[in-house]
């Protein structure tokens, strides 16, 4: 079967390139067709080591002009666009190992009981925070187009079809694969962040609308037939929050005003998707049969009870849609008939269902209105949980110039003590603490905007507010002082961020002290909330020491909520590769410290990964599968605590890994001027990706730089240098120094230390030195170019002593789907890292002043291109 499905992978490829040919052909001619297919073939010699075709590539795309290697840079990308969406209909076909019945299979042979597994149910908490990271570069009218496709290659795979019916849809993928190559592949300007709302509400409507109530109803069925143990009605195992229009840490284009707009927006597209849900039920529940609830409230003479109370319903939302709409217009609105909370919709939904189980009907309550109900505990009226997200810096501004407008001094030089003296002394004043006639600056006045923003709306539509670079309590108590005083009459929960390596390092010691104060534990009630960072304690000490410093960190914070009697949430900001600590679920939930998952599950979803994982229902009903299936056997079968030498071996590895990967990213006077040379990281500024800019701060070398753009340019020129610098250097290091017995007790029994190597493993598949190779000799003076030359060569030996370690032959010998989707890929990447060089190389010639349309599009066109080939950016 398995091989059956990639044979039907590698067709649905052909197929697809075939057909853009066609269309390629149909605008240019057969000339140009003819020099595309050279360029293919020659590409994938190259790949395997052809230098013949190596040089004819170069030698080709040094003669064509700009607008020439465009046209080339398009095809490819498309090409890439295409085999993206065969394996992404393919992967949501070829799911044959269930999860949930893997996992079931194991909880037979360990001989769990019910009672423990009803405990472990009950925990099963998954909330997913889809981000607006810049790390998606498709264009969503293109998304759109691509999602028609798949839906095309669906249907062609499950049906019977007549002759008539296959040529219909092959004309069908060919009308939108020519939709796509004669649409502008890049973005013109940079979304804003209502924008990327908008896509964010989109993945939702278009796959996890449905996606969710399957994966529920798969999930109960499941359970009850294993263990007698049915979901409550009110059951929520999976929900969905956003930093789409809330994270505002050094994004200028977040204000109080796009968050406000945001809120109404989700809003009106949860209003309208639950009018249609409304619409539907309405249509079934034709019966005249109710209990005597239903009937007291629609009246003895209505024949049709239940679209009776569902039709006001359907009203109301319409008109929740109308108004939202009139009022971000700039109408004055009377919001008096809108639906504002939770029971509105669910009262009535509630009403029916009981009616329909008391008089016989269960198999009608069970069926689309369950589905609805579900949908409302899940999404709500606002769609999603929006967070908000803040540097701690700004809100200390708040209190700096607060001070010094009464004359008590500047709050940003008192110490730590003097701070929270005074933060405490007036969270528990009844006054308030803003003078009327004080006049902020606009920075001020921007934090004090966003938190009278979440004062005038629901506590419903807010998740958590979060402060990036925390590292103090006085930072926490800042930001509950703030919203007190904005009228915020809710205890929303406050999330410290820990990110860099010391503060993953300080953060038990931060909590204690918070822990202590009696004031917080009044407010918090017993939950707390810690964010854990991952992109920048990565590219600040490399991915081994990040890597630790979150284990350590966790496990003393899990250890340190036990003793205060805390439910502690860990909440984990990864990205989607390893330098950001991306890892497949299973791999990801096992490799944290045990106890981690009491409070719940809750892990950002960044950029491009969000829709590889949701992007269609049947896709996001499997990736909740594997998400409720990891945690439920992470608290079943909790990972082992380390051993003492586990922790010793590690700790040393740690800090060789950290020493390694800083004596050349900080300490070597020459690394920013080849990095800066040898990638197009300079480049990638151009690039419209997302609303927040490519650096927290205009001027700034590596320290300043994000984390995603920091990993997308090593990933465009194959060196994939922050997911491995310094690791097996590392490891290599404690194997000579009497350690391996114990590295292979880690690797065999310890899943985060596994996790980590195995991760290599699928960096070193992307890895090519040999195209990183190409991108130096172009472009990087000879002075320089020693550099490329150690990292690469320290790049091979990593990979031969992972190999080694792991007992393989070649890289992702375990995994051989994962080796040949990069396979499929790798003739058409080819070509683009040529084009990229030479334009490169073309775009560095001109004079400061000069200006080549032609030549940036095709640039930025090289750098999605590479981007989608590789899967991941940041």
């Amino acid at each position: 079967m398995k091989e059956q499905l990639a044979v039907q992978l590698k067709e649905s490829v052909r197929f697809l390139g075939t057909t853009l040919g066609d269309t390629i052909r149909a605008q240019l001619g057969e000339e140009w067709l003819e020099r595309i297919e050279m360029i293919r073939k020659g590409g994938r010699k190259s790949h395997n080591g052809d230098a013949d075709s190596t040089q004819q590539l170069k030698d080709l795309f040094a003669e064509l002009k700009n607008e020439d290697l465009l046209t080339v840079g398009r095809a490819f990308s498309q090409f890439l666009n295409l085999a993206n969406i065969a394996e992404q209909e393919f992967n949501s076909i070829s799911i044959t190992d269930d999860p949930v019945e893997k996992l079931f299979t194991h909880l037979g042979q360990a001989n769990i009981e019910q009672s423990t597994f009803a405990e472990a149910f009950e925990q099963l908490k998954i909330d997913l925070v889809l981000t607006a990271h810049p790390t998606e570069v498709t264009r969503r009218t293109l998304i759109h187009k691509h999602g028609e496709l798949a839906q095309c290659l669906r249907e062609m795979h499950h049906s019977m079809l007549s002759d008539d019916e296959r040529e219909e849809l092959e004309t069908r993928i060919a009308d939108l694969i020519s939709q796509a190559w004669h649409t502008e592949e890049i973005r013109s300007v940079r979304p804003t962040p209502v924008d990327e709302a908008r896509w964010g509400f989109s993945v939702i409507e278009n796959s996890l609308w449905d996606a969710v109530p399957a994966f529920i109803r798969s999930l109960d069925k499941k359970v009850n037939n294993k263990f007698g143990i049915s979901l409550p009605i009110d059951a929520s195992p999976v929900q969905f929050s956003s930093w789409m229009g809330g994270d505002r840490d050094g994004n200028p284009n977040v204000t109080s005003k796009v968050t406000q707009e945001v809120l109404l927006l989700a809003r009106k597209r949860a209003a309208k998707l639950f009018a249609k849900d409304i619409d539907d039920l309405q249509v079934e529940l034709s019966m005249g049969d109710c209990d005597s609830t239903l009937r007291n409230l629609v009246g003895d003479d209505v024949l049709e009870p239940y679209r009776a109370l569902l039709r006001p319903l359907y009203h109301k939302l319409a008109k929740t849609q109308e108004g939202i709409a009139s009022y971000i217009s700039g109408e004055q609105v009377d919001d008096s008939d809108w639906i504002a909370c939770q029971d509105d919709l669910l009262s009535p939904l509630l009403t029916c269902y009981r009616s329909l189980h008391a008089c016989g009907m269960q198999v009608i309550a069970d069926g689309k209105l369950l589905d609805t109900i579900r949908r409302v505990h899940c999404f709500g009226v606002h769609l999603l949980k929006l967070d908000i997200r803040q540097d701690s810096e700004r809100h200390a501004q708040v209190f700096g110039e607060l001070t010094r407008y009464f004359g008590m001094g500047d709050y940003m030089e008192w110490s730590e003590e003097d701070k929270q003296a005074f933060l405490l002394k007036e969270l528990g004043s009844k006054r308030p603490l803003l003078p009327p006639s004080w006049e902020p600056s606009a920075e001020v006045k921007e934090v004090l905007d966003t938190c009278r923003t979440i004062a005038k709306n629901s506590q419903q539509g807010f998740g958590i507010y979060i402060i990036s670079m925390a590292s103090l309590p006085s930072d926490v108590l800042a930001v509950q002082l703030l919203l007190k005083d904005c009228g915020v009459s809710w205890p929303m929960p406050v999330a410290p961020l820990f990110e860099t390596l010391e503060d993953l390092n300080n953060a038990p010691a931060v909590m204690t002290k918070l822990l202590n104060i009696d004031w917080y534990r009044g407010y918090i009630q017993g939950k707390q909330y810690v964010m854990i960072g991952y992109s920048d304690s990565a590219k600040d000490a490399g991915a081994l020491a990040a890597g630790w410093a979150q284990y350590e960190s966790q496990e003393a914070l899990v250890k340190l909520a036990e003793e205060n009697d805390t439910k502690l949430t860990l909440f984990h900001g990864r990205g989607g590769t390893i330098g950001r600590g991306g890892l497949p679920a299973h791999a990801a939930i096992h490799s944290q410290p045990p106890g981690s998952l009491t409070g719940g599950f809750r892990v950002t979803e960044q950029g491009e990964t969000i829709r590889y994982k949701f992007g269609m229902p049947e896709l996001a009903k499997g990736s909740l599968g594997l998400y409720a299936s990891a945690i439920l056997e992470a608290i079943l079968f909790p990972p082992p605590k380390p051993k003492q030498e586990w922790r010793d071996a590690i700790a040393s590895m740690a800090n060789d890994g950290r020493d390694n990967y800083r004596q050349i990213v900080r300490h070597d006077e020459n690394f920013v001027p080849y990095f800066r040379v040898a990638t197009p990281e300079q480049e990638l500024g151009k690039l419209p990706l997302g609303s927040r800019p490519a650096k927290r701060k205009p001027t700034g070398g590596i320290e300043s730089l994000r984390a995603i753009p920091w990993i997308f340019a090593w990933a465009q020129t194959r060196l994939v240098l922050p997911s491995w610098l310094g690791v097996m250097k590392a490891v290599k290091k404690a194997q000579q120094s009497g350690q391996q017995n114990v590295i292979d007790d880690m690797l065999e029994n310890w899943p985060f230390f596994h996790s980590r190597l195995s991760m290599l493993d699928m960096v070193f598949n992307k890895a090519d030195t040999r195209i990183s190779k190409e991108y130096d000799s172009r472009l990087v003076s000879s002075e320089l170019q020693y550099f490329g030359e150690a990292l690469r060569s320290e790049l091979e030996e990593s990979i031969e002593s992972l190999l080694k370690l792991l007992g393989q032959t070649s890289v992702m010998e375990s995994d051989p789907k994962g080796k040949e989707s990069m396979s499929i890929r790798a003739g058409y990447l080819q070509p683009l890292h040529f084009l990229q060089i030479e334009l490169l190389s073309r775009i560095r010639k001109l004079e400061d002043d000069d200006h080549d349309a032609v030549l940036e599009r095709a640039m930025m066109v090289t750098i999605a291109g590479i981007a989608v080939g590789m899967r991941n950016t940041g």
